[in-house]
Order: C-alpha cells, then structure tokens, then sequence
C-alpha cells in the first residue's frame, strides 16, 4: 500500500490495460506555484491510515488480546487483507482507497502481533526467521508493484494479482506451521543468553511461555520499564525513516532523469525495502546490542535528505538511491537486533508479553512521522 501511495493520491484511472501514470517523463504539476511536483494530499495520509489502526491494536494487545486465541487472529488478518486488495482496486474516490489501506493496517498490526507473540512459543532463532520473511515481505510488495506496473499492468490489475497472499498467509499458518510442543526456548542461543544480564529482574519462578495472561498489572508495568531501553531508540529509528519514505520521497524528485515522478517514487520504496530486507536477515552475521547508535545514525539521515529537500544541493538521482539503500539497512537492522535482545533479555514467562508490547515501538514511530510529514508537505508544496 505504501509502494502504491502515490497512485492512489493521484488517483487517474486509464482504460484498459495501462498504467495510469504516464510512463512520459514530462511532468504536469499539481502546483505549478511550487518546484516540487506535488499531489495535493500527501503520501503522508496513506502512511496515517496505514498506521494508526495498527497503533490502536498493538497498545490494546498487551490489555487483552492474549484473551482471544491464535487462529481467529491469523483468520481475520488474512481476511482484511484480502479485503483491501479488492476495495483499493475497484475505488473511484481517494476516500474509499484509505478505507481499503485502513482494512490493510489492521491485517498488518494484528499480523505482526499474532506472530511476535507466537514467537515465544518456539525456539529464539524464530526471532531471526521472523525479521527475515517481514524484510523479504516487504521487497517483495515493492518489487512486484514496481515490476507489473513497469511492465505496463494497471495499479488495479496489479492489486488484484495480490490477492494469492493472503491465501497463501492462511494456508501457511493452518497447514504448514508446525505445532510449537514442549520445546527448549533456549537452544544455540542459551550459552549467549546465560552471559546477558536478564533485561527484567524478578523473583518470580521460572515457567514455559503461554504464562503471561496471569501476569499482573504490577508485573506488567515493571516488564515495559525494562522495555524502554530498546523501545524509546526503535521509536526514533522509525519516525526518521518513515518521515524520509512518506514525508521527503515525494520530494525527492529529479526532472532530468527518465523516469517519471511515479517511477522514482517506486524506486524509492523498492531501494528502501531491499536494504530492510538485507539486514533484517544479517542478524547471524551481524549483532547489535546498543541499538542507539542506529537511532542516532537514521537521525543524521533524516537531517541530510530534509537538507537536500530545502536546498536542492544532489546532482544525481543515483545519490539518493544509495541513501535511501543505507536508511533501509539501518532500518531493518534495528529492528531485528531490538527483538533480538529482547527476546535474550526476558525471562520465559515474561516474553510473550514483552514481544506484544514492543511492537508497539515501530507502529508509534511510525505515527508521529506521518503526522509531521503531513503539515511539511503543505508548507514546501506552497513555496514558490
């Protein structure tokens, strides 16, 4: 949906079979007052209705959600999922493609906290096998909508080519995860996570995961102070990125290349989540543990490229590209190390709560990015 942002503020349909937007690198702004070639609205609002319905559930997950089994979960994501493939597609109004990217938000927010928390279920390694298929999720969406559309298949044939995944999410979970049992949470990870200091200190005795419904409020609070040291830098790590890909990417835009507006911000996205997808799966290559010094260097990203928006100062597309490269790796990086660590650093019984609860730290970043993202636009888009 965030490849395909937009398209969807643009919001032309073509006949037939083509693409509605002009593969012609010729350019008619929608503000001719401003040297930006803006859409009216910014990408930034597909960003909020992709993400707040994900916030909403992932802060009321840690309440209750653990009250209300697996597989309807896995069920009712992969059915909003579906959903907002087909209300997108068949949209005539950029009111009805937010509703269909608000059904995709809530597929992708009950999603990844099914399957975060499930996680403690199985041995730690999954935390790796996890970040890896979310990275590989991510440059696949980019990639396939970049390739049909460059091919020539409308934005709506290409939604409704999607369609196969959600089906594929379901058989996947029904017919081919296995069933975690009685396994060892520890495994190769155990000699490591003997060395770590315990991220929650407690008295509590030690149990198999599944015991974290019982946790009491008081043990709750004192599992999310422990969270903050990772929380607070995925956080940041988040807002600067997702501030670059939906508040500057539509800025970013080189007149003097072959491809159009549409296509660059295409690229940007597919760049953005090759670089994700390559860290998220580097995690037995590379660990980190002081996650930010990845927050502080995002950051520094994000003060370049809004540098450069201003200013004006790159001469070459292919620049940004390879920023936006390394602004996924960092990226995705975080993210894997953040719930590496903390699935090292909780005890059994605490980790399925912990895993809920900071999933909340990308979703929050992630939100208060597109809210600045969204007066910025307005405000360069006027300049003249």
């Amino acid at each position: 949906m965030l490849s395909a942002a937009h398209d969807i503020l643009s919001h032309q349909r073509a006949p037939r079979n083509q693409s509605h937007v002009d593969p012609d690198p010729t350019l008619t702004p929608h503000n001719s007052s401003s040297r930006f070639d803006c859409n009216s609205v910014s990408t930034a609002a597909v960003l909020l209705a992709d993400i707040l319905p994900t916030l909403i559930i992932k802060f009321l997950a840690p309440l209750g959600l653990h009250l209300l089994p697996y597989s309807p979960r896995v069920l009712t994501s992969g059915i909003c999922a579906a959903g907002s493939f087909i209300l997108v597609a068949f949209s005539h109004s950029v009111g009805t493609s937010l509703c269909g990217v608000v059904l995709a938000s809530i597929s992708s927010g009950l999603g990844e906290v099914t399957f975060l928390s499930l996680t403690a279920f199985y041995p730690r390694a999954v935390i790796s096998w996890w970040s890896s298929g979310t990275g590989g999720a991510g440059l696949l969406g980019a990639l396939s909508y970049l390739g049909l559309t460059q091919a020539g298949l409308s934005p709506q044939h290409t939604l409704l080519s999607m369609l196969g995944i959600p089906a594929l999410l379901l058989a996947s979970y029904f017919l081919l995860l296995t069933s975690p049992g009685l396994q060892d949470p520890g495994g190769e990870e155990e000699a490591d996570t003997a060395a770590r200091q315990p991220l929650i200190n407690s008295a509590a005795a030690e149990s198999k995961p599944g015991s974290s419904s019982h946790l009491s409020l008081q043990e709750r609070w004192t599992v999310f102070k422990g969270l903050l040291w990772y929380i607070v830098p995925l956080v940041l790590v988040y807002f600067a990125e997702y501030f670059i890909n939906q508040g500057l990417f539509e800025l970013l835009f080189f007149r003097n290349t072959f491809l159009s507006h549409a296509q660059q911000y295409r690229w940007y996205q597919m760049l953005y989540q090759a670089g994700v997808f390559a860290s998220r799966s580097s995690l037995r290559c590379c660990r980190i543990h002081h996650t930010w010094a990845l927050a502080l260097l995002q950051c520094v990203n994000l003060a370049f490229l809004l540098a450069d928006v201003w200013l004006n100062f790159l001469p070459s597309i292919y620049l940004v590209f390879l920023i936006i490269l390394y602004e996924g790796l960092l990226g995705g990086a975080a993210y894997v190390n953040t719930f590496h660590n903390i699935a090292l650093e909780t005890r059994d019984e605490h980790r399925e709560f912990a895993m809920a609860t900071a999933c909340i730290s990308d979703t929050l970043g992630i939100s208060l990015s597109g809210l600045l993202a969204l007066p910025l636009h307005d405000f360069l888009c006027h300049l003249s």
